[in-house]
């Protein structure tokens, strides 16, 4: 747990500490000096604009991103023109590189215009060695690199930098140590995520993932449960707890605990009131895991249980370790503990070698699981991943239409689930104010579905009971009680 106490007693006259994190706060502090200097010189305080792409972990990272550079002296604005704009990069898919080499484009010219810019980029993107030696061609302009096992890092990197006045980049293979101790700035003040696990053992034939984030590392479980107390001592009613497989959590641990047993120890924290998590693979969800999220009153009525094919001999393609047959049941096992959970999940469409019946397939599930919604995914090849070199890709025409089949097929679904709860009354976290109107606040039901109901904003971040008074497809109306 970040104490700032603990940051302002490092000595920035003294030698650099040797271990982490005040190793970092010697160097935060020194980027606070240089930039207090800058903000002397040129009668204006630094500005920063970070852009995340991504999962919640990237969206974690960020938030500590944006509360290290606020403590050196940097203010949150809109728009590209930031004297420090970083990109917190997602590799998943290739559109997600390519906007990312689009945004750098537009801020060559925007640097000639600022000469003070500094232009970073992060994330797993930067993990790939080939993506790193394009920007060091073609982006000679960018001043930090560096890639997800480092981010901790970024003070000590931003010093470089200043210092040399050259491009930093650090780029490690491999975590060296879990280093958690940052300060964080949270977009709600009431709820956020807490990483519990780093990295992935599963090589899913068709991800990325394990070889830019790494091999499972899990966290300590009385540091997780210690940060989590200091949340709600810091007025978070709500976590989601966060990793790339939560239910492995707790396998690297000298001593053994459970993702199940780590969730009712959660559970326990008093002032918490919601617990969320993500993301479950199948064929790690226990009974064990099942009984704990049934018994445990603060955990939300929602899982997400990524399919991402309903085809047994796609799934072995996928090397997902699970079967159709065997994901349905475990379904069954799970409502007839919840009956009223609402499933989530991840399809991909088109991957390698699928046929229209392996698609049919899919669209069974979809059918008898009757999923709340879906993430749905065309395949995007992956260089460096065993689906990228299988034979039978599917083409591009073929593979448009069933995700259209598909998506009407879900969309279907998920509006006579939605219109099926209308006139029940449920809590409901109330987030933030309406972007299209003020009048309304918007929050989530236990089972992370939208509602907006007018309200004030004076009570934002309370949970109230509202009645669900119409439903509009993916999310409702609703009055307060």
């Amino acid at each position: 747990m970040f104490d700032l106490q603990r940051l302002e007693l490092v000595d920035t006259e003294g030698t650099v500490p040797a271990s982490e994190p005040e190793r970092q706060y010697y160097y935060m502090k020194k980027c606070r000096q240089w930039a207090e200097q800058e903000r002397t010189r040129t009668a204006r305080p630094l500005t920063m604009s970070i852009q995340t792409l991504g999962c919640q972990m990237n969206a974690k990272d960020s938030e500590k991103i944006t509360a290290v550079l606020a403590y050196i002296g940097y203010q949150e604005t809109e728009g590209p023109a930031a004297d420090f704009v970083l990109f917190n990069t997602c590799t998943v898919r290739e559109n997600a590189n390519m906007k990312i080499y689009g945004r750098l484009g537009y801020l060559k010219n925007q640097k000639k215009k600022n000469t003070r810019m500094k232009i970073a980029l992060c994330g797993c993107m930067m993990q790939e060695p080939d993506e790193v030696e394009r920007v060091r061609r073609s982006y000679p302009f960018v001043d930090l690199v560096f890639g997800t096992h480092n981010i901790y890092r970024l003070a000590e990197l931003l010093y470089l930098q200043i210092c040399s006045g050259q491009p930093v980049v650090e780029v490690w293979e491999e975590a060296e140590g879990i280093v958690e101790d940052l300060p964080g700035r949270r977009k709600y003040p009431f709820k956020t995520g807490v990483n519990i696990m780093f990295g992935c053992n599963n090589f899913c034939s068709y991800c990325i993932v394990p070889y830019v984030r790494g091999r499972e590392r899990s966290r300590e479980p009385g540091e997780i449960l210690e940060e989590i107390r200091g949340l709600v001592k810091d007025g978070v009613t709500e976590v989601m707890l966060l990793g790339q497989n939560v239910n492995s959590y707790g396998k690297t641990l000298a001593d053994k605990l459970s993702f199940a047993e780590l969730l009712r120890q959660v559970n326990e924290i008093p002032g918490l009131q919601r617990i969320r998590f993500m993301t479950s693979h199948p064929k790690d969800l226990s009974e064990e895991l099942i009984a704990a999220m049934a018994e445990c009153g603060k955990v939300c009525q929602h899982l997400h249980l990524p399919l991402q094919s309903g085809s047994t001999e796609i799934l072995r393609k996928m090397n997902r370790r699970y079967t159709k047959e065997g994901y349905l049941e475990l379904v069954s096992r799970i409502r007839e503990r919840m009956p009223d959970i609402s499933l989530t999940t991840d399809i991909i469409v088109g991957f390698p070698g699928e046929t229209e019946e392996d698609f049919q397939e899919t669209l069974d599930v979809v059918r008898r699981v009757r999923y709340d919604s879906a993430y749905t995914f065309i395949y995007s090849k992956r260089t460096g991943t065993p689906a990228a070199a299988m034979e039978d890709q599917v083409p591009e025409a073929v593979v448009k239409d069933r995700f259209s089949r598909l998506l009407k097929e879900i969309q279907g679904i998920s509006a006579e689930i939605t219109d099926s709860r209308v006139g029940q009354t449920l809590p409901v976290l109330l987030e933030e104010v309406n972007a299209q109107d003020e009048g309304l606040i918007t929050g989530r039901l236990s089972n992370n579905a939208v509602v907006h109901c007018r309200a004030g904003a004076d009570q934002i971040g309370q949970i109230l009971t509202v009645r669900l008074t119409e439903s509009r497809g993916f999310y409702y109306m609703g009055e307060i009680v």
